[in-house]
């Protein structure tokens, strides 16, 4: 995005780089990859926040063993959930999930008042200085997509992480995704094939049972980066559903995952474009 003569909001002041995570429909791990890249930065020394936009389901709370925390008003703004501090690196959290009573409450509001509640998210959540911070958004190409990119237009984001999955379906809504991006000149960052075959948890032989390369065919098609594949591993669904129990912080737990070296590889791509901070000193 453009930056003109306004001025980005103050919330964001100390964020050195804004990530949106995006995907053309509901269902292809958007959270996933989102939580993903957010344990691989902070597990590499990186101060990470990670906004949870997606009105329709708010699953962040819940990938993070977060769920039944309560955010709190400052003078300043609201004060996300802080999930791990040690050495330079950090996690903080903010999501629409921790202002619902339970998982199972729905959000039954008409288009103006998630427009107004996105405004919030973005302008008054105190998050300090940050490294990054990733932008989990709802599926699709809707209302709130709209006031996501009014809302940053000039906060200068780095750009969007596209998430599909193999198959021709997915891969269809993605190309809408794109247009959208293209349109409201959101740079794409690259493409991340979710889903991208099943690791056995026995063997860690992995089977394309989603066939494979759709994601990478589109990159190719549409002059796109693609940032790499991403397997079902049942290992690390195991992880997020017992941290609670295992005695140890999500983060640490999370580097001995087969998945972090492939999302550092991710994250290597992204930094290698040398995409300037937006925090000038």
């Amino acid at each position: 995005m453009n930056v003109d003569n306004k001025d980005p909001p103050t919330a964001l002041r100390d964020v050195k780089h804004i990530l949106l995570i995006l995907s053309g429909k509901g269902g292809v791990g958007k959270s996933s990859v989102t939580t993903q890249v957010a344990l691989a930065l902070a597990g590499s020394g990186y101060k990470v926040g990670v906004l949870d936009i997606d009105l329709t389901g708010p699953s962040i709370p819940r990938m993070f063993g977060l769920e039944r925390q309560s955010v709190y008003q400052s003078r300043e703004g609201w004060i996300p959930v802080s999930k791990y501090e040690e050495g330079s690196g950090a996690l903080k959290v903010m999501s629409l999930g921790f202002l619902l009573n339970d998982r199972g409450s729905s959000v039954v509001w008409r288009g103006p008042k998630k427009t107004a509640m996105i405004k919030q998210f973005i302008k008054d959540v105190v998050w300090g200085e940050l490294d990054y911070l990733l932008i989990d958004t709802p599926p699709g190409t809707s209302d709130e997509h709209i006031s996501i990119a009014e809302e940053l237009r000039w906060a200068n984001p780095d750009g969007s992480i596209i998430v599909t999955t193999p198959q021709n379906v997915a891969t269809a809504d993605v190309k809408k995704e794109i247009n959208f991006c293209r349109k409201v000149n959101l740079d794409i960052l690259g493409i991340v094939e979710n889903m991208s075959g099943f690791v056995c948890p026995f063997c860690a032989e992995c089977t394309n049972i989603f066939s494979k390369g759709g994601g990478q065919k589109l990159s190719e098609e549409l002059g796109i980066d693609f940032l790499g594949n991403v397997p079902i591993d049942p290992t690390f669904v195991e992880l997020i559903e017992k941290q609670k129990t295992e005695g140890s912080n999500l983060v640490d737990l999370y580097q001995s995952q087969a998945l972090f070296p492939v999302f550092q590889n991710i994250i290597a791509s992204i930094q290698s474009k040398n995409i300037p901070s937006r925090v000038r000193k």
